[in-house]
Order: C-alpha cells, then structure tokens, then sequence
C-alpha cells in the first residue's frame, strides 16, 4: 500500500552557475574594497590622535602615523598638570546618570504611548516628535533661567537631570519596539491580576532589553561627550567634566597658549578610549536590536 505524504515538495538548490550568483559573486570585491575604503577613512583620524599623543612636541604635525621617537611621558605628564582623575569620575557620575534617566523616562512615555489607546493620542505622540525640530539654542537661556532660579545653575545637575522627562528620539524608538510585541501577552496578564507596572517590568521591560541598552549607550555617549552643558553651568574646576576640562587643557597648552599640543591631544585619547570600550562590549546588543526590529517588521 502506497504511502501519500502531504509535505511540499522540496525545492531544487539553485545552479551555482545562474546569472544572479555570478553577478553576486562579480559584486563582492567591490563591496569588501568599499569596505576597507570606509574603514581607513573612519579609522585614519583614531589612528592619527593615538601616534600624535606619543610623539614630542615639534614632532605631532609631520603627519607621520608612525612617530620617530615614542614619548610614554606625554601620558604622565597630563596627570601632572590637571585633575584628570577627578574629570574622569565626574564624567562617569554625569553620564551614568543622564544615561539612566533618559532610559527609564523615555521608556515609560513610549510604553504608555504603545500600550494605552486614549483620544488624541497621536495627536499628542506628534507633539512630542515635534520637538525634536527645535534647536538647542532656542531653549538654551530659558533652561538656564530655570536652573538658576532653583540655585542649580553651578552644579551639575542640569548635565543629566533634564534627561527625567525623557528624549522624544528616545521616545520615538522605544515605542517601535513595544509596538512590536504581541498585545495577547498584556491582556493575558491583565487577566491573571497584573497591574500596569507589572506588565512594563516583567513583560514589556525583557522583551525591548536590547532597545532599552542602544538607547542607554547612545546617552552615555552624547552626555560623555558634551561639552555645551559644563561650559554654561559648571564654573569650578572641581567640577568639571573630561570634555570640559579637556577645554581648559586646550586653552592652557594649546591655542594662545603654551603650544605643548601633544599633552592636549593624549588628553584626547584618554577621552576617546571610554567610549569605545563602551561600544565594543554593546556591539551584541546593537545586532539584537537590529533583528529583533526586522522580526517585528
């Protein structure tokens, strides 16, 4: 007795031969060429800072990436002459926490703007976009005024504090990704006596872990670097961040100053080396959200 079977058929593997193979196989020298074309460009500046930072002083402009004569020195020399280790801690108390505020502030508004269905609320998740068309420059003295009426304005709370009320771009990508989750989920769990917050903690929370770790990286990156904010509000040395103490190192050794550009430019490289770390150990979770996002799509 003949045994039907109901699966498809399986389908044949394409000749290795077909047009469409050999046209991808005439492309993938061009695309890895444009790659590592891409990759000098990007990497050439990095590379120029880290030989500069190592080279004496009359040498750091010949433009050379392998430095005549290696001065470690330089290194040493700029713990000497500034308070880098109390900049350094600075900037990670600072970016620590302009990173965690915006990550958990922006990703409460977007959980309420993906889950909760109420009149106008695309009108209102608009408005919020709305804001990202607004120039820094035009809010920049009425924050100020504020911060200075609540006697923070020389402190270092304006640096992260404003990040509270979370970041429309934030906003924006968080929501993408809630959107993206299966809505049984919620209502099964409304069922069994889950509150609202259990529901953003326990299901939401896990699921989007790899939006919520893109969107803490990018604000420790854009607060690690800043340097607008310390200029306007921190006024004592004590207080200053890497990019802001970076200034003053600038001022004092390079332009009108002593002309000693290689202690600026390892205080560069001091700066810079952070956030590569950064990225590099957060590289898994840009590829999850990636995919993650494609899966949603």
């Amino acid at each position: 007795m003949a045994v039907t079977s109901n699966l498809p058929p399986v389908a044949e593997a394409l000749p290795e031969s077909t047009p469409e193979v050999r046209r991808r196989g005439r492309r993938r020298p061009l695309v890895w060429v444009a790659l590592v074309a891409a990759s000098v460009v990007f990497l050439y500046p990095f590379a120029w800072l880290l030989s500069a930072s190592v080279k004496p002083g009359e040498q750091v402009f010949d433009n050379a990436l392998l430095p005549q004569q290696v001065v470690l020195g330089n290194y040493a020399e700029i713990w000497r002459a500034a308070p880098v280790a109390a900049w350094l801690s600075n900037s990670v108390a600072v970016s620590l926490a302009a990173a965690l505020a915006a990550t958990v502030a922006s990703s409460l508004v977007s959980f309420g703007f993906a889950y909760f269905r109420f009149p106008g609320r695309n009108a209102l998740f608009g408005l919020v976009l709305a804001t990202m068309m607004l120039p820094g420059a035009v809010t920049m003295i009425p924050v100020y005024l504020i911060w200075n009426e609540a006697g923070l304005a020389s402190t270092q709370v304006p640096l992260w504090a404003g990040n509270l009320f979370g970041s429309a771009f934030y906003i924006f990508l968080l929501r993408q990704f809630f959107l993206g989750l299966p809505r049984e989920l919620f209502e099964a769990a409304r069922i069994d006596g889950a509150s609202y917050w259990t529901l953003f903690w326990r299901i939401a929370v896990p699921l989007c872990k790899p939006a919520m770790v893109v969107t803490f990286v990018f604000e420790l990156k854009a607060s690690w670097s800043d340097l607008l904010k310390p200029l306007i509000y921190l006024r004592d040395p004590a207080l200053y961040t890497l990019p802001r103490g970076l200034k003053a190192l600038s001022d004092q050794f390079g332009q009108a100053g002593e002309q000693r550009w290689e202690i600026v430019l390892a205080g560069s490289v001091l700066t810079t080396l952070p956030m590569i770390i950064v990225f590099f150990l957060a590289q898994r979770h840009f590829v999850d959200g990636i995919s993650t996002r494609r899966r949603a799509d």
